[in-house]
């Protein structure tokens, strides 16, 4: 599995460690073909700020985003002979102008491509910790109304972003309590899920397999296996990353990883890569191996 289009560097984003450089050199260790950078969006509101980021403004993650850019663009260039580096960025919902924001983004930058997440619900982090996830299930009044607008906001980035790659697909469930009973076992819910994926399909979407979700304690990667299993049988595309937030992540749990697409009937994986004239193309590698 020679890919992943899902890494951060703690040099331009605050949860993360490390340089940028020190991520491509551990693809290269790793003997990655193609490498996906994939920094956080800027969020353009104080109030979006992370507690880690108590220290910054809105304008400085703009500028830490620029400089992302010009680092990854050195990084290609000096690199070029022995990885193919795509230049791309993690995508945000927070509120629906927002969608118009990344648009714009993309075009300032010329990215190569976007990792369509999501890491809030109703404006509010999702993902950060489970005090704060609690916080939106208060808000919403349950946590089955917490699913449902999950899954209508992601439908609305799908929808005006229409990201090459759909990342961490139930990112919702990250801290969900195990003994509490599933809204996605609910009809309602269930049916909002697999609108999003024929959706996604429908504009041709790859769905990433996405192993980080082991080191947050989950079962399996995301998309669980109920989810991954609706997206195969709809003819999804599948790609993997591995959501690495430093080198030391870099093909974290692919193993692991590798077994679980084999239990689960992958029978090739999808992926990106950059023509000479800089191009992005989508190739198919024939198996999970």
């Amino acid at each position: 599995m020679p890919f992943t289009f899902h890494a951060h560097s703690g040099q331009f984003c605050r949860h993360a460690t490390g340089s940028l450089e020190g991520v491509v050199r551990a693809a290269i260790a790793k003997k990655l073909l193609v490498l996906g950078l994939s920094e956080h969006v800027p969020r353009s509101r104080a109030q979006d700020l992370y507690p880690e980021e108590a220290d910054l403004s809105a304008s400085d993650l703009h500028a830490a985003f620029g400089a992302y850019v010009e680092e990854a663009r050195r990084l290609r260039a000096v690199y070029s002979g022995q990885i193919d580096i795509l230049i791309g960025a993690e995508t945000e919902y927070i509120t629906h102008s927002t969608l118009d924001e990344l648009k714009q983004l993309r075009k300032q930058y010329d990215l190569d491509f976007f990792v369509g997440s999501l890491h809030h619900v109703n404006g509010m982090p999702m993902d950060f910790s489970p005090e704060l996830y609690e916080n939106i299930v208060e808000h919403c009044g349950s946590r089955s109304e917490m699913f449902r607008r999950y899954f209508d906001e992601q439908l609305e980035l799908l929808q005006a972003l229409q990201p090459e790659i759909v990342g961490h697909f139930d990112l919702i469930r990250i801290f969900h309590p195990q003994d509490a009973a599933d809204p996605l076992l609910q009809d309602e819910i269930r049916q909002l899920a697999l609108r999003n994926i024929d959706y996604a399909i429908s504009y041709g979407a790859i769905f990433e397999v996405n192993s980080r979700a082991w080191k947050k304690g989950l079962r399996d990667a995301y998309p669980q296996r109920d989810l991954l299993q609706e997206i195969l049988q709809r003819g999804g595309r599948i790609t993997v990353c591995d959501d690495s937030h430093g080198e030391q992540d870099v093909c974290m749990h692919y193993d692991r990883l590798h077994s679980y697409l084999l239990e689960m009937g992958v029978d090739c994986l999808h992926y990106l890569r950059r023509t000479p004239e800089g191009a992005v193309q989508v190739h198919v590698l024939d198996s999970a191996s």
